[in-house]
């Protein structure tokens, strides 16, 4: 989720909610998955069970960072707009690899991914964006907004980092207390926490990535109040940076297919931990 002013890049620590404006194409393994492409071993749902229909009932929204088509639109992007405790940038074009490929197109892609993954298990499934559906955007009140009127049961900002080079591995960003004009993240602090801490588990038993070793003391978890995504919000929601496109090591695995089809994987098995309780 690293941001960038349009004139370079910025880390996305620096509280961005980013990347080369002329972003070259992603490699071939960032094609995503189609809707009807199988997950896994093509015997289950692809997150370790076999049973269908296990989350029926359930609405998940599913907000890929960015859009590929921002940085053709910075007047709009550049519009600031109310997050509750200040404002900030519409949107941010998001970060990028070494060799251009780019965050935008790597959250749209394991998103579609998960989407597969959790509508094999019943999920009622929302998109903030669709390929091809908008030209920019949407911008991040709007993307709270999305999964507060969906009135999800779960949501998950699908993100990759762009650190520095040697910070390697993944972390899930949660909300912490807010109270302040729009936002008022009261209710939701303690069931987000429980729902980073089950994705965080899946996605590192699913893809065997660490978890970061730059920030949250090794636990994969840090808490943000400066994140309007997160402030806005009124259902339970967290962030994944799903590993920093700025090192090579993290990008290699980033641009994978197998790797992201395993990503999605432990997005929905955390997810659905979160949505079925233990009987």
């Amino acid at each position: 989720m690293v941001t960038a002013a349009l004139t370079g890049l910025v880390s996305c620590q620096s509280g961005g909610d980013t990347a080369d404006d002329r972003p070259r194409a992603a490699p071939s393994a960032s094609t995503a998955a189609p809707a009807s492409s199988p997950a896994g071993d093509g015997t289950g749902d692809g997150t370790g069970g076999t049973a269908e229909g296990r989350l029926a009932g359930k609405v998940v929204v599913i907000d890929p960072g960015h859009n590929p088509g921002n940085f053709r639109h910075t007047a709009e992007i550049n519009r600031l707009v109310d997050v509750g405790t200040h404002r900030k940038e519409c949107d941010t074009t998001g970060t990028a690899a070494a060799d251009g490929a780019t965050e935008a197109a790597f959250t749209r892609d394991v998103s579609q991914r998960l989407r597969v993954l959790l509508e094999r298990e019943g999920a009622k499934v929302v998109l903030t964006h669709e390929a091809g559906a908008r030209a920019y955007g949407p911008c991040i009140d709007e993307r709270a907004r999305i999964g507060n009127e969906a009135k999800a049961d779960a949501v998950v900002s699908v993100h990759a980092d762009g650190s520095a080079v040697g910070h390697r591995g993944f972390h899930v960003i949660l909300p912490g207390k807010v109270s302040s004009g729009a936002a008022d993240t009261t209710a939701i602090v303690a069931p987000s926490r429980t729902l980073g801490e089950r994705i965080a588990d899946a996605f590192a038993l699913s893809t065997g990535a660490r978890r970061a070793n730059y920030l949250g003391g090794g636990t994969g978890l840090q808490v943000r109040t400066d994140l309007g995504g997160l402030n806005l919000s009124t259902v339970p929601k967290v962030f994944i940076e799903c590993g920093n496109m700025a090192d090579p090591e993290d990008a290699a695995l980033l641009a994978a297919a197998d790797w992201r089809q395993k990503a999605a994987q432990g997005l929905a098995a955390g997810i659905g931990d979160f949505l079925r309780p233990p009987v």
